[in-house]
């Protein structure tokens, strides 16, 4: 009779061996020495980073991992949690810094200088609906669940070249209204720590963090062409602002009654431009699009945008729009480009699902959340590499490189498929993605990925 142990220790040693392999290639040791990560004492802070980075892949929680493993070079819980809760550690630096290296010196050489790159910005609830005493938590609405519920915001800013998404920064809002905030920062926090300034930040407005998190990224040189957000931040003076910083935006429009866009001489709110204007005949997918006056900028200048009406399949005489700042780009090109804003969809629900976002560990304190879920995002970071070396044969060696074609962005259908599926409904408190087509992407996702890595998430699934 075979043993079944001699395949499990197999894989095992690759996922160890992957794993050893990104976190050496990247130079985190290295990268966390820079973002002020130091050990007081005992296990360095690489060593308390790797053993919390693997112990999603092991399918076993912190508790039963601690018990069944008695190895030397093993931290125990309290060195672990001391880690998670410091206040020195600039988490948001080492994520930045980590990202925009792997663009620089990976992705960016498999992909063509012609193509569009994307900045997207999205925020997901950070549930922690069962805790009562977590610092800064606060009432929250779910658009998809349609009521509050307790947890964050969890503001994120991520990369695409349309084929690997990358998260690059993120902010665990609170709440701005302290009616909402059920639990305060605690009184012991030395203002001067990283930790304060992020929990500071956590109250401010969305679109406050939003400009802070954009102008954060600019000195480390990540490219891109354009920013995509739904129609949440789809504001003038949200989008006038991001022109400011030479940075175009593509973004969904919501039907607001006291926004305005000037049009042939008249100001129309978003359904008044769609009824004047005339609509292509019989099934088109793009009824009409328009350019008009979104407002003015620093000097004074008209700032002309390009509207694009299209139809939903999923409700009669319904339509969507978008609004493009590039006005040159073609109607099609515009929904083309949109369409990667599905990336980070898919990284929320393969964070949550698979790699324990929230759910692995349950501390108190805000650090400890920043800290966990910046761990969770480089998990995603490593799969998402592993990803996109099983398909692009141009990572193969120089060979491959000269006379592979590269990966194929995505295309106008794919994106208009994408758009309709992801905005079912125009407005935003209507929004509910389709379980089906989500689990689509996700198995389309994981299924790319290498044998023990699918082992391992799947194991995770069923035990957490």
């Amino acid at each position: 009779m075979q043993s079944i142990l001699p395949e499990t220790n197999s894989n095992e040693n690759q996922t160890n061996f992957q794993i050893g392999n990104f976190l050496k290639r990247y130079h985190v040791s290295r990268l966390l020495r820079q973002s002020n990560f130091d050990k007081e004492k005992g296990f360095s802070c690489f060593h308390i980073f790797r053993f919390i980075f693997i112990l999603v892949f092991t399918g076993k929680n912190l508790y039963r991992f601690l018990h069944m493993n008695h190895a030397i070079d093993q931290p125990e819980k309290d060195t672990i949690y001391r880690f998670l809760n410091s206040t020195r550690y600039n988490w948001r630096k080492f994520l930045l810094t980590l990202s925009t290296l792997i663009i620089k010196e990976t992705v960016s050489l498999l992909t063509s200088a012609e193509r569009v790159k994307v900045l997207i910005f999205d925020d997901s609830l950070f549930s922690r609906n069962r805790s009562k005493a977590v610092e800064l938590l606060a009432k929250v609405y779910d658009h998809t669940e349609k009521r509050y519920m307790r947890g964050f915001r969890m503001l994120t800013l991520g990369w695409s070249d349309g084929n690997t998404f990358l998260p690059l920064s993120f902010s665990l809002l609170s709440s701005e209204n302290e009616k909402n905030r059920l639990n305060g920062i605690n009184s012991l926090i030395d203002k001067r720590t990283n930790g304060f300034k992020l929990r500071k930040e956590s109250m401010k407005k969305t679109t406050e963090v939003m400009f802070e998190l954009l102008d954060q990224l600019a000195p480390y040189g990540a490219q891109a062409d354009y920013l995509l957000f739904d129609s949440w931040y789809a504001f003038p003076k949200v989008i006038l602002n991001v022109m400011e910083r030479n940075l175009h935006v593509i973004c969904m429009l919501k039907a607001m009654p006291k926004v305005f866009y000037q049009y042939v001489g008249k100001s129309m709110n978003l359904t008044g431009l769609y009824n004047y204007i005339y609509k292509k005949p019989g099934r088109a997918r793009i009824l009409a699009s328009v350019i008009v006056e979104l407002g003015k900028d620093m000097q004074g200048q008209p700032v002309k945008v390009k509207i694009v009406f299209v139809r939903d399949r999923n409700r009669s005489r319904k339509w969507l729009a978008l609004l493009s700042t590039d006005t040159a780009l073609s109607d099609e090109e515009i929904i083309r480009i949109y369409g990667k804003r599905w990336d980070i969809e898919v990284f929320f629900k393969m964070s949550k699902s698979y790699l324990k976002l929230a759910k692995e560990f349950q501390g108190r304190s805000y650090d400890s959340m920043v800290a966990h879920t910046t761990i969770v995002f480089c998990r995603y970071i490593m799969l998402a590499l592993e990803s996109r070396n099983s398909r692009d044969l141009r990572t193969i060696g120089n060979l491959f490189y000269t006379c592979c074609d590269e990966l194929q962005d995505i295309s106008f259908v794919t994106a208009l498929f994408l758009l309709f599926d992801l905005l079912k409904e125009a407005l935003r408190e209507h929004l509910s993605l389709s379980g089906q087509k989500l689990e689509e992407f996700i198995s389309q996702f994981i299924s790319s990925l290498p044998s023990f890595f699918k082992d391992r998430l799947q194991l995770s699934v069923c035990e957490s």
